[in-house]
């Protein structure tokens, strides 16, 4: 006997994966909430099956895009019906907004601090989402324009030891004119610690010293960020 629904007759999800495009391309995703994207994001991944509830379950787990994008691809792999493949497409994501970002920041022949929301972006995908504290160097040339970066030191959750002559050795052997520091708080709160405004201080004072400018230390966190140079 044949199915009452006709040999043809589609899955109901395909209509619903036609809407969920029209919808996307109506308004570029601004009208979409966080598991409406991953669901769309999933429909190009799993053909064939409906993934709204995969995508539900990725938010329950993570809490938001950002989260199931910055997330180990063995945690991903942990929510069902979610392979390797699939968690390799989020970090792909990710890899390619940080890339994006930075070449906004690199092509511009204008300084940095001109497009500082984003620079604070760029900042927070590489270092909002990590579990423990991550201390980074952003050099730049004499007209405030990027020459390169780097991770100086990675420590404990609430703790980064960092040295100001590592800081000015690592901006000499740059040929830098001026830098920005950048750390993480993993805990969210991005009030700045006695120890991160006495560091800054220090830093401060050993880069004047040989006419190396500190434009700021960024504390940055998912939501968030504060400047240090800005109570100095």
């Amino acid at each position: 006997m044949k199915d009452s629904k006709g040999q043809d007759e589609q899955p109901d999800y395909l209509g619903h994966r036609s809407r969920l495009r029209e919808r996307f391309l109506k308004s570029n995703g601004k009208d979409m909430a966080d598991y409406e994207l991953i669901e769309l994001l999933l429909t190009y991944v799993i053909p064939r099956r409906d993934v709204k509830p995969i995508a539900k379950e990725l938010i329950r787990k993570f809490g938001s895009l950002g989260d199931v994008v910055n997330a180990d691809v063995s945690r991903i792999t942990e929510v069902n019906g979610i392979k390797e493949n699939t968690a390799i497409m989020f970090k792909l994501i990710k890899e390619a907004a940080k890339r994006f970002s930075w070449e906004i920041l690199s092509d511009k022949d204008t300084p940095v601090i001109n497009d500082w929301d984003t620079m604070i972006d760029y900042c927070r995908s590489e270092m909002a989402y990590l579990d423990i504290e991550e201390f980074r160097i952003i050099f730049l040339d004499v007209k405030l324009r990027l020459i390169g970066e780097e991770i100086m030191q990675r420590g404990t959750i609430n703790q980064v030891a960092i040295h100001p002559r590592e800081v000015v050795k690592l901006a000499m052997d740059k040929k830098a004119a001026a830098i920005i520091m950048v750390h993480n708080h993993p805990s969210g709160d991005v009030k700045p610690s006695r120890a991160d405004i006495e560091i800054t201080k220090q830093i401060k004072q050993a880069l004047e010293s040989i006419n190396i400018q500190l434009i700021d230390h960024v504390v940055i966190s998912k939501n968030d960020y504060f400047s240090i140079k800005s109570i100095l």
